[in-house]
C-alpha cells in the first residue's frame, strides 16, 4: 500500500509537471501533502517536512549565495573574455556553441558537485545564448549530457555510494567501466554536435555587431543583466578573477563547507565591488528574483524528499522493485539494472537507491552467481549519473533550470531521450568491454 502511494506521488508529480498543469513548486509541496494524508500520515507530516526541510537548508543557502555571486561577477564583465573567446573559436556558429558547452561543462564536472558545475557553466555561458538568441533550453540539455555522464567519476556521489555500501574499491567498481564511460563522452560530443545542428537550422549562423548595444533585460531578470555597461576597471577585474579562482579551489579542495565558502566570497566580493550602503542594496534588488525563484525551489524539494523519506515510501517502492523481477531474468540483472538506473533518477535519491534498492539487488544477483561489482557498474551508467540533471529529488536540477529560466518539464521532455541513449549506449559499450555481462 505505501509502496503504491509513493509510485502514486512520483507519477502524479511527473504528470503534473510535464503537461503544466500546474508550476513545480506547487506541485513539489502539494503532491506528496495530500498523498500523506491519504496515506494516514497527517499526524507525523510536520516533523517529516521540518527533516526534508533541514537536509536541503545548507544547499539552499549556498544557491542564494552562489547565484548572488556569480551574477555579481557577470555585471562586472568577469565572464566577458571568456564569452568573447567561446564566440571567436565558436564563429558565432550555434553548433559549435553547443559543442564547446559540452566540453566547458565536462571540463568543470571533474571536481564532482553537480551543484558547482551548473553554477559556473551556467554564469558564464547563459550571457552567450542570449545575445545570440539560442535556446536556453539548448544549454540545460547539453550541460545536463556532459555533467551526467562525469558524474561517474569515483569521487562522484553515485559511484562513493556504490563502493561504500557494497564494500568495493574503486578498481572494482569504477577502473572497468572507464572504456564505457569513455565512450559515454564521444556520445555526448556527438550528440551535442546533433543539438547544436538543430539549433543552427533553426537560427542561421548569427553575426555579432561590433559595439554590442546595451542589454535589452530590466533589472532583477537573472544572471547577465548588468546594473550599468562595466568599465574597465583592470585592477578589480584582478581581484574578482583571484577571489573566483579562490573560491573555485576552495570548492574543489573542500576547505570550507560550501555554503561558507559562498557566504563569505559575496560578501568580500560585495565590499570591493560596491562599497557604499546603497550600491550593494541596489545589488541586492536587482538579483533578488533570481535568488528567491531557485531558492524557493528548493525548499519545495525538501518537502518532497521529506515526506517519502518519513513515510517510508522510497523504501517500500524499493522493496517493491525488487520483487517484481521475474526469476528467468535473474541471469541478466546486470543489463535489467543498467537500462532502468536512468529512468528511476526520477523515482528514488541516490540514497534510496544506493543504500535501500542496490544492496538488494546486488544480493539478489549473488543467488545467480553475479559479483556485487557488476551490478554497482551497471547501476553508475545512468542512475543519479546521466539521470540526475533531470530528476526532481536533486537540488542541483533545480540550479540548472532555475538559472536558465526554463521549466522542468521543458527540460526534461527536451533532453530526457538524449540523456536514456547516453546510457544505453555506455551499456553496449559496457557489455563489450566486459564490464557486465549479459
Amino acid at each position: 500500500m505505501i509502496a503504491l502511494l509513493g509510485f502514486l506521488t512520483i507519477g502524479l508529480f511527473l504528470a503534473l509537471t510535464m503537461t503544466r498543469r500546474v508550476s513545480v513548486l506547487t506541485a513539489l509541496v502539494l503532491v506528496p501533502v495530500l498523498t500523506a494524508l491519504a496515506g494516514g500520515f497527517g499526524a507525523e507530516m510536520g516533523p517529516m517536512i521540518l527533516s526534508g526541510l533541514g537536509k536541503v537548508a545548507p544547499t539552499g543557502i549556498m544557491i542564494a549565495f552562489a547565484v548572488l555571486y556569480f551574477s555579481l561577477m557577470i555585471d562586472t564583465g568577469l565572464f566577458d573574455p571568456l564569452i568573447r573567446g567561446i564566440l571567436r573559436l565558436a564563429k558565432d556558429d550555434p553548433l559549435r556553441i553547443a559543442v564547446g558547452t559540452a566540453v566547458i561543462t565536462m571540463c568543470v564536472a571533474l571536481d564532482g558537485d553537480g551543484a558547482s558545475t551548473f553554477l559556473i557553466t551556467v554564469s558564464a555561458l547563459l550571457p552567450v545564448y542570449k545575445r545570440l538568441k539560442m535556446s536556453p533550453l539548448v544549454l540545460t540539455g547539453v550541460v545536463c549530457l556532459g555533467a551526467g555522464v562525469m558524474n561517474m567519476i569515483p569521487w562522484g556521489g553515485p559511484t562513493a555510494r556504490a563502493m561504500a555500501v557494497l564494500k568495493l574499491d574503486s578498481s572494482q567498481v569504477f577502473t572497468p567501466v572507464l572504456p564505457a564511460m569513455v565512450v559515454g563522452i564521444v556520445w555526448v560530443l556527438v550528440a551535442s554536435y546533433l543539438i547544436g545542428l538543430r539549433e543552427r537550422r533553426r537560427l542561421g549562423t548569427v553575426s555579432l555587431p561590433a559595439t554590442e548595444p546595451e542589454p535589452e533585460l530590466v533589472a532583477g531578470d537573472g544572471p547577465g543583466t548588468p546594473l550599468a555597461p562595466p568599465r574597465t576597471r583592470p585592477l578589480l577585474t584582478a581581484f574578482n578573477l583571484a577571489l573566483t579562482i579562490a573560491l573555485l579551489a576552495g570548492l574543489i579542495l573542500q576547505v570550507m563547507p560550501l555554503p561558507v565558502l559562498f557566504v563569505i566570497g559575496f560578501a568580500i566580493a560585495a565590499l570591493v565591488n560596491h562599497p557604499s550602503w546603497e550600491k550593494q542594496q541596489e545589488l541586492l534588488d536587482k538579483h533578488a528574483k533570481s535568488v528567491v525563484l531557485v531558492t524557493t525551489m528548493i525548499f519545495a524539494a525538501g518537502v518532497f524528499t521529506g515526506i517519502l523519506t518519513g513515510t517510508k515510501m522510497i523504501n517500500e517502492m524499493a522493496t517493491a522493485f525488487v520483487n517484481v523481477i521475474p526469476d528467468s531474468f535473474g541471469g541478466h540483472l546486470p543489463v535489467l539494472v543498467a537500462i532502468t538506473s536512468m529512468p528511476l533518477s526520477l523515482v528514488f535519491t541516490p540514497d534510496a537507491y544506493y543504500f535501500g534498492v542496490l544492496p538488494v539487488l546486488a544480493q539478489t544477483a549473488g543467488g545467480f552467481g553475479i559479483e556485487s561489482a557488476e551490478v554497482a557498474r551497471a547501476a553508475i551508467l545512468g542512475q543519479m549519473t546521466t539521470g540526475f540533471p533531470l530528476s526532481p529529488l536533486t537540488a542541483a536540477t533545480f540550479i540548472l533550470v532555475g538559472m536558465s529560466g526554463v521549466q522542468l518539464g521543458q527540460h526534461q521532455r527536451f533532453i530526457f531521450g538524449w540523456a536514456f541513449a547516453t546510457t544505453l549506449v555506455m551499456t553496449v559499450a559496457a557489455l563489450l568491454t566486459g564490464a557486465i555481462s549479459l
